[in-house]
């Protein structure tokens, strides 16, 4: 566990064999409990809301050119854009800045497996296997076993960098990390009092979502948002994303963000979408196999994956209009990697580490996720419209926010208990609102942070020590970006 004084003390996760054998002396729920209650004495709840920047903090503009190593350089300027637009955009795009913040700081040492990376706008809706629009954590790059107190840290500060945005006010702010924090420990209490394949079934549908918002503005923004999610499938995104050249369908470019590739790596990435089959489970297995791979092309996505290598492959069935599209996303260590014992020994390959976490992590996943590797690089694949989506940051106003913020609190409290430490959180986190309030200070003078950190981004390209696409250097604003 880490001691505060921002030295990375390199945390221990349970070990690996404690999920290996069913003949091992169970640890009661009341002894788990008991233990997280005895760790307040070594960190007390109060120290959660601890932050100061370190003597020696590295310079956050050195970790992000850091962390551009090995991605394609012409697409560097184009993340560096997006990060620039916002405090928001800074803090999406820099998974790795907040990652060494947080190891500094005191940690419980309680590890399930975390998002890595739970910021307000990596919740969202997507497709159930039976075609169910579901909404829950859906950006996994980052997850990896860490202190659960790492993605809370994460979230509460996205929340007031969002609701500072959307020009809510300090107390509102501080309304909606309370309402986040209140939602998370009485989730974490709940199941932790829950069979363990109880916790593996729970989950948010939009009917239930719908009843479970309060504010009228935000059960309106849940409608619309779901509703444009249900139009984005394979079929639909065809006359969009697709032409007729030559007789065969091919993916319509967009330089630099949608382009085809040489067609040797066309060979190479159909190859491994031939290897990718054998990381399914036989149905689906089976089910892909009556598709052909008719068209692949290169896609700039995200902000923090701007730059890593990201395709689009297209697939036909039988019918011309029974189409498949597939996303291959390069996976590359995860930034909390450094900072927890055992990662290397776990994962060889980091697209099979993002499958299993997000398997773990959502209650119902993607049936279709996979991962393969193309040379020395190593992805993994999911369908690319299940009908994704997202509430829109920037229509939530200030009470709204609170309510969603609720909401994500309770879902990222769940994927952590589907995994491990439960009881131990709860027994930590307790009943009263002690890591609650110390959450808003946390939060408000990260955020602070933050902003400070943006600023620095802004100076250092108008310097010239890092690119941005022309115009890029003025594009400050408030708004929210894709």
């Amino acid at each position: 566990m880490t001691t505060g004084s921002g030295q990375h003390t390199v945390l221990a996760t349970v070990p690996s064999d404690a999920f290996g054998s069913l003949r091992k002396r169970p640890t009661s729920r009341t002894e788990r409990f008991a233990m997280g209650k005895a760790l307040r004495r070594q960190v007390p709840r109060k120290t959660l809301g601890e932050w100061e920047p370190p003597a020696g903090r590295p310079d956050p503009v050195d970790l992000i050119r850091r962390s551009h190593e090995g991605r394609l350089a012409e697409l560097v300027p184009i993340r560096v854009a997006r990060m620039m637009t916002s405090p928001y955009g800074f803090l999406r795009g820099t998974a790795i800045v907040m990652a060494v913040d947080v190891a500094g700081l005191p940690a419980t040492g309680i590890t399930p497996v975390i998002c890595g990376d739970a910021h307000l706008g990596n919740f969202g809706f997507y497709a159930s296997p039976e075609g169910e629009l579901v909404i829950d954590l859906n950006d996994f790059d980052e997850a990896h076993p860490g202190a659960w107190e790492w993605d809370l840290r994460r979230l509460v500060a996205s929340i007031w960098v969002a609701g500072r945005q959307n020009s809510a006010t300090e107390e509102h702010c501080a309304d909606a990390v309370l309402s986040c924090v209140a939602a998370y420990r009485a989730e974490v209490d709940f199941l932790a009092e829950q069979p363990l394949l109880m916790r593996s079934y729970n989950r948010l549908d939009v009917e239930r979502l719908h009843e479970t918002a309060t504010e009228k503005s935000l059960r309106a923004e849940i409608e619309r948002a779901a509703r444009r999610a249900r139009t984005r499938t394979s079929d639909r995104a065809l006359p969009k994303f697709t032409h007729e050249h030559e007789g065969r369908r091919r993916i319509v470019e967009q330089p630099p963000l949608i382009a085809h590739v040489p067609e040797q790596e066309s060979e190479h990435l159909g190859a491994a979408l031939d290897d990718y089959l054998q990381t399914l489970a036989p149905h689906w297995r089976r089910v892909l196999g009556g598709y052909t791979l008719v068209d692949i092309a290169h896609k700039v996505v995200g902000v923090g994956s701007v730059g890593l290598r990201a395709y689009v492959a297209l697939l036909e069935g039988s019918d011309p209009d029974d189409v498949l599209f597939l996303q291959l996303k390069q996976a590359r260590r995860s930034v909390l990697a450094p900072f927890v014992h055992g990662d290397s020994a776990w994962h060889a390959h980091q697209g099979q580490r993002v499958v299993e976490y997000q398997q773990a992590l959502q209650t119902v996943s993607d049936p279709l996720l996979g991962w393969t590797t193309v040379g020395d690089r190593q992805y993994y694949v999911r369908q690319f419209r299940n009908m994704k989506g997202t509430v829109p940051l920037d229509a939530i106003d200030a009470v709204a926010l609170a309510d969603y913020a609720g909401i994500v609190g309770h879902l990222l409290a769940k994927g952590h208990a589907r995994t491990s430490g439960a009881s131990m959180i709860a027994g930590y986190a307790g009943r009263s609102d002690k890591v609650d309030r110390a959450m808003v200070r946390f939060a408000r003078a990260y955020a602070d942070q933050t902003e400070a950190d943006h600023a620095g981004l802004v100076a250092a390209v108008r310097r010239g020590v890092l690119p941005a696409t022309e115009g890029a250097t003025d594009a400050v604003s408030s708004a929210f970006r894709p």
